[in-house]
């Protein structure tokens, strides 16, 4: 409970930024021409936005090494307005679903069903929306990559931070009623410090879910026509297309600059940052370090920003609104509540079955049963892949994601590293796979598994890392007392520590592989193409089709299977852990 009393001395969160450290003259400098930087290329990117579309066609993307770094600051600026959205979209449905059961009724399983719709799915219906929205001009289809972006970044920051507030402890809840906070300052003051280790992490797997689909988002499909945005996925989608390997390693290179820089300004400091919010009674000797982090708590000028940009947030955790007049209500028994719920559940079920009903129309007027019983096979030929990734990701990176987990000073080393292996695109790996695969005449039913694998096994070990990160020093120190050690380690303390943050990563990156598939299951370098059967080549092949009835009936079997999977292994799980594994 120390955060919440680091809190209760410091203000909250806003204020805490404006509080911190000695400042220094070259600090403020280091800060400014930092600042100053970031601002220039933000106004250069936006500018570029709101260009005309034609200016696309009279400027195609070329693999020119000077074009390169203004590549990387598009496709950058996107990812970041993507992340800005999913953190809007978590802290608002992730909250709603946490704190009402009936919105949970809704919230959750459409959770479920869009982490598993693909980002092709979502560019063929959305695209036409947007680039209405901004006829003639850049800003339609940017806003259709960002969204198709924000498609695979929201889920799992929603999740993660669900699973946070369902887990909150006892007695903190207990303290908070007590103090008498309102809704917005129990959230600023308890719900988001406790859910921000784990929050953290899983923005860094969104960004790097971000690049691994980045070819995807920026190519933007307006019915015969296809508008290529200028970014490093379609410097990469072209350099395959010419089966240009330094152009590959070119836009690779480029990734890794920026997946250093925004690890160093960004993340490392809110590591270091969210730190304190641990839950634990005794402080730890071993704590995150960030050069940019200590930089800031040397500053007079971003302090003085933060006050400024923090001063709506700090009047609005000290509005005391009166409180609303109580409507008298006949005393509800527990007959009379299940009949509610039984009510509204039977609206959802209505609303559902209007939504089939107009999805089935679609699909029938093309289609037919053996249609939809092919599909169904295909979809059985995937959830075999996604259940063997899954489990084969998980016996590989739970012991190790404990173990970084638990030493801050590798956590430190490991971080921007597997943030750029998870944010490899699989289109990078398509010459490699492609070559492997034909060469030595694998199968590619079994062997384009392994590109799935990309997709699924770093959402286990962020997780898996901030879970073990979060275990209380006390509770380590306890568990040395008692000697604990080997198994017995593992069953007492590692494992229940753990579990809610495994089963939120297992989910997720469960969600994962069923996106992964669309890119997986059908690879190609230059005219030699590999192609899976499973449901993931299905929705490939439909969407360059533009075969809309088949993409809708793909995506719609997808989401069946993805909420059996869900329903029958992981919410049950996750009942597990709110029930037995809380921090009390």
């Amino acid at each position: 409970m120390s955060f919440l009393f680091a809190y209760a001395r410091g203000g909250g969160p806003t204020r805490a930024i404006a509080s911190l450290g000695r400042t220094s003259l070259w600090a403020d400098g280091i800060a400014f021409l930092l600042m100053a930087g970031i601002a220039v290329m933000v106004v250069h990117g936006a500018n570029e936005a709101r260009q005309p579309l034609e200016a696309l066609q009279q400027t195609p993307i070329v693999l020119d090494p000077a074009r390169l770094p203004d590549y990387a600051l598009r496709t950058t600026l996107r990812m970041f307005a993507a992340l800005a959205a999913s953190l809007l979209f978590t802290f608002t449905v992730a909250t709603l679903a946490a704190k009402s059961r009936k919105a949970a009724l809704i919230v959750v399983p459409a959770l479920d069903i869009l982490q598993s719709v693909p980002v092709l799915g979502f560019l063929t219906f959305t695209v036409t929306f947007f680039m209405g929205l901004f006829p003639g001009r850049q800003l339609g289809a940017e806003c259709a990559s960002i969204f198709a972006i924000f498609t695979g970044q929201a889920w799992n920051m929603a999740f993660s931070f669900y699973q946070s507030l369902r887990t909150v402890p006892d007695d903190l809840d207990e303290v908070s009623r007590q103090f008498g906070f309102s809704a917005w300052r129990r959230f600023v003051r308890l719900d988001l410090p406790f859910a921000m280790p784990s929050l953290v992490w899983n923005m860094m797997m969104s960004m790097s879910g971000g690049w691994f689909f980045v070819v995807a988002s920026e190519a933007i499909t307006v019915g015969d026509k296809t508008v290529t945005l200028p970014g490093i996925g379609s410097w990469l989608a072209l350099a395959i297309e010419e089966k240009n390997f330094g152009a590959v390693a070119l836009a690779v290179a480029a990734m890794a600059v920026v997946i250093l820089l925004y690890d160093q300004l960004l993340f490392r400091p809110i590591v270091a940052w969210a730190d304190k919010f641990r839950f634990e009674q005794t402080a730890s000797a071993s704590r995150p370090k960030s050069w940019a982090y200590d930089l800031v708590r040397r500053t007079r000028l971003l302090k003085t920003i933060a006050a400024a940009l923090a001063w709506p947030f700090r009047l609005a955790e000290t509005v005391r609104l009166p409180a609303l007049p109580r409507v008298p209500m006949p005393a509800m028994g527990r007959t009379y509540a299940k009949a509610v719920d039984l009510a509204w559940l039977g609206l959802v079920v209505l609303g559902c079955a209007w939504g089939l009903r107009q999805l089935a129309t679609f699909i029938a007027e093309s289609l037919t049963f053996a249609d939809v019983r092919e599909a169904f096979t295909l979809g059985l030929a995937t959830l075999a892949r996604v259940a063997a990734t899954t489990a084969i990701a998980s016996v590989i990176w739970v012991p190790i994601g404990v173990w970084v987990g638990l030493r801050a000073q590798w956590a430190e080393r490991v971080q921007p590293v597997a943030q750029f292996l998870a944010a490899f695109p699989a289109n990078v790996l398509f010459p490699f796979a492609v070559v492997a695969i034909s060469g030595l005449h694998l199968d590619p039913n079994i062997w384009l598994s392994v590109l799935m694998m990309l997709g699924t096994q770093w959402y286990i070990l962020f997780n898996v890392i901030a879970g073990a990160s979060a275990i209380p020093t006390d509770m380590k120190e306890a568990s040395s007392i008692f000697g604990f050690r080997g198994w017995q380690w593992w069953r007492q303390l590692a494992l229940p520590a753990i579990f809610p943050y495994f089963v939120t990563g297992a989910l997720t990156a469960s969600g994962g592989s069923w996106n992964a598939s669309i890119v997986a299951e059908t690879v190609s370098w230059g005219d030699t193409k590999l192609e899976a059967a499973g449901l993931g080549s299905y929705i490939a092949n439909a969407t360059t089709a533009g075969d809309f009835p088949r993409v809708a009936l793909g995506i719609a079997m997808m989401s069946l299977f993805v909420i059996l999977f869900n329903r029958t292994v992981w919410r049950p799980m996750y009942g597990y852990a709110e029930r037995h594994l809380r921090l009390n």
